[in-house]
Order: C-alpha cells, then sequence, then structure tokens
C-alpha cells in the first residue's frame, strides 16, 4: 500500500482488506461514537445545519450553537421566515458568519424550490448557497445513508495515515486520492456508520500531533503506523502567512448611548455590528488612528476620554490587537454620523447591545465594558 517507485504520487490500495478494516472501524463506533443531538434522528434538516457549523469550527462550540438554533428554527420554512439580523445574532461567536447567511439563502431556495425539504440529489445540494462537495457528500451519506464519500480534515488525516500518503493534503492530486479512496471503502448499506466512523477516529483518536495509536482500531491497517511516521502525516504544505494587526475602535458615548454601525455586505463581517474603528497607520499611535477613523467613517471630531481594554483576536491569516476608548465629541461639536463605511448607525442604551449581532473582538469589549463602573459615569456626563 506504500509508493514503490519515486514516480507515484500516491498509494496502491490493492492489499487493503477493505471488509475487515469496515468491521473494526463500524464496531468501534458502535462503542465510542459521540452522543450528538443530530444523531438521534438523522433529520435531513438537523444534518444539514450541522454539517454548516462544523465547517472549520470544533464540534464542542457546535453543539451549544446547534441546540439554540433548532429551538429558535425548528425546520426550514421558520427558518425561511428570519431576518438575516436575528440570524446572525444567534451565530454570533461562531464565526465564518457567511455560513449563517448561506443557511438562511438556502432555506429560502428550499422552501420555494423543495417544498421545505432538504434533497438527497447531489446536484440539487450543490445548487444550495453555502454547500460544496464536502457538505454535499456529508448529508447525502448522514442523512439519507447514500454511498457517499465526506472527507473533511478529520477524514484526511485518517486516511493519509492509513495509507502512509507522501502528499500534501491540500495537493489536487491528494484530494482526488483520498476522496476515491473513501468513496472505496464505504461498506454497502453502511454509508451513515462508516462516514461518521472515519471523522469520529480523526476527532478522538487519530490526532494531528499526538495520535493515540495504542487505542485505535485501525492500527493494524495502518501503514504509516507501522513505519513508524504517523505523526509526519499528512505532510505538512507552505505556512500560511500571518499578518499582524494594531486597532482602534472607539465607543461613542452621547446623551447615555453609545453608537454602533453596522457593516456593509462587501466588507469583512457584513452585516454585523461595530463600534466605528480600524487599522493604525505607520506612525500612529491608537489614539490618533481613533481620531482619524471617526473623521474618515463617520466624519465626527472626537477625542479618546480613556481606554477600555485591549482584546486579541483572530480571523482567517490575521491576528488582530484592538485597542477600545471610551470617546466623546469634541467640545462644541454633536453632529449627526455620515455612513461612509456602513449602512446603518444608530446610539442604542448598553443594554440595548445584546440585541445586535457583533464580531468576536467587538462582543468581547461588549461584555468589559457592561462590568464596568466608570461607564456609568461616562454615559452620565455625556
Amino acid at each position: 500500500m506504500s509508493r514503490t517507485d519515486a514516480s507515484r504520487h500516491v498509494p496502491d490500495m490493492t492489499g487493503m482488506d477493505r471488509p475487515a478494516l469496515a468491521r473494526a472501524l463500524l464496531g468501534w463506533f458502535a462503542s465510542a461514537g459521540r452522543d450528538l443531538p443530530w444523531r438521534r434522528t438523522y433529520d435531513p434538516y438537523h444534518v444539514l445545519v450541522s454539517e454548516v457549523m462544523l465547517q472549520q469550527t470544533q464540534m464542542e462550540r457546535v453543539v451549544p450553537y446547534f441546540q439554540r438554533w433548532v429551538e429558535r428554527f425548528p425546520d426550514l420554512e421558520s427558518l425561511s421566515r428570519a431576518s438575516e439580523d436575528e440570524v446572525l445574532r444567534l451565530w454570533e461567536g461562531l464565526g465564518y458568519y457567511s455560513r449563517g447567511r448561506a443557511l438562511l439563502a438556502a432555506a429560502g431556495v428550499l422552501v420555494r424550490e423543495h417544498g421545505g425539504a432538504v434533497p438527497n440529489d447531489r446536484d440539487a445540494l450543490l445548487a444550495l448557497p453555502g454547500v460544496g462537495p464536502y457538505t454535499a457528500g456529508a448529508v447525502r451519506s448522514v442523512a439519507f445513508n447514500l454511498p457517499e464519500p465526506a472527507v473533511d480534515a478529520n477524514v484526511e488525516r485518517v486516511l493519509a495515515r492509513l495509507t502512509n500518503l507522501e502528499l500534501p493534503a491540500r495537493d489536487p492530486r491528494a484530494k482526488e486520492f483520498l476522496r476515491e479512496t473513501a468513496r472505496g471503502l464505504i461498506p454497502e448499506g453502511r454509508a451513515r456508520d462508516f462516514n461518521q466512523a472515519l471523522m469520529e477516529l480523526g476527532a478522538l483518536v487519530c490526532l494531528p500531533r499526538t495520535p493515540r495509536c495504542r487505542e485505535c482500531p485501525l492500527v493494524f491497517f495502518c501503514v504509516a503506523r507501522s513505519l513508524g511516521v504517523a505523526e509526519n502525516r499528512p505532510l505538512a504544505g507552505p505556512p500560511k502567512e500571518v499578518v499582524r494587526l494594531q486597532m482602534a475602535s472607539g465607543l461613542l458615548l452621547r446623551r447615555g448611548r453609545l453608537y454602533i454601525q453596522k457593516r456593509r455586505p462587501d466588507d469583512v463581517w457584513p452585516g454585523l455590528w461595530e463600534f466605528p474603528g480600524g487599522v493604525l497607520e505607520e506612525g500612529e499611535s491608537p489614539e490618533q488612528a481613533l481620531a482619524r477613523e471617526f473623521r474618515e467613517e463617520v466624519e465626527l471630531n472626537v477625542r479618546p476620554l480613556a481606554p477600555v481594554v485591549q482584546v486579541r483576536y483572530s480571523y482567517t491569516r490575521y491576528r488582530v490587537t484592538m485597542h477600545a476608548f471610551y470617546c466623546a465629541d469634541t467640545e462644541g461639536m454633536a453632529a449627526e454620523p455620515r455612513l461612509n463605511e456602513a449602512v446603518d448607525g444608530r446610539f442604542v442604551t448598553p443594554e440595548e447591545l445584546s440585541g445586535y449581532a457583533f464580531p468576536a473582538g467587538h462582543r468581547r469589549v461588549i461584555a468589559f465594558i457592561l462590568e464596568d463602573p466608570r461607564l456609568a459615569e461616562y454615559l452620565a456626563r455625556s
């Protein structure tokens, strides 16, 4: 099963005892599989929601979001009637907000074109917003028990070790090999359990840095383990560039309220609310950047009153340090904000902030100010 010559890019699978492998994996899954809410019924709508939420997000974080979601939107019809603001508020903290908007858009399509049901047809699934080959395969196999591969990062890792794949998982040749290997391993009539078992094995046992090989039901099938290279599979690709940013953000206080604005549809975090601010330019202090950003974004002259808190967060390849300040209009200036970088803006009370969806960094600022005794003092003086 390992590569036999320098010209071969992918392993030879002809010697693998596939029925024995499937029996070992399914036996393990029957006792070790986690009790997850969407596994209790395999309702296609629940499976679709869970798979979209699980894109680039760990299971432990997804479960409480899933439970809140299906409580508020028990079916596609109720979801299709929701507003984007409500969906984003419910999604807040899960990250990658385009997934929530895609689910809302998909619900509209499914209600209009499929009678409010999730179809099992691959092309129909791929036509839905936010659904790619992996999600379509997962829905078809998990919800409908159809023999479709579902290769996520966990499955890539399991199969790369199992076969000793000597290519980075992101390589197109590797992706094709892994997809076809996964398809060929599915035992007849057991796609649902087998695909979930592969995912579960990657999540619980075949871990990225420290695989628990002694606990693995496939240890005797694993070529990388037999060669002593399991921890080095899959091969790492080129490192991703990390960009570090310093940002300033201002909580403008006026007549007992704070100013917030809604991001544009074509911007980062579209549709979410924020406190105005932006990236520090070369040579700027956070206070200078704050004043400049307010002039550019809302044409207001403001002055910092006091630092609030520094928060650090990440998104995609960015590592951000955000400096938040309480701020006030420059004396004699109390004009209405002009929306140069947003689609809506308003002054709200601290209590009303919970009704709006914010990016994670801003929500952490809000959590801080709601416990900050200075806030009431500054609001009273505003």
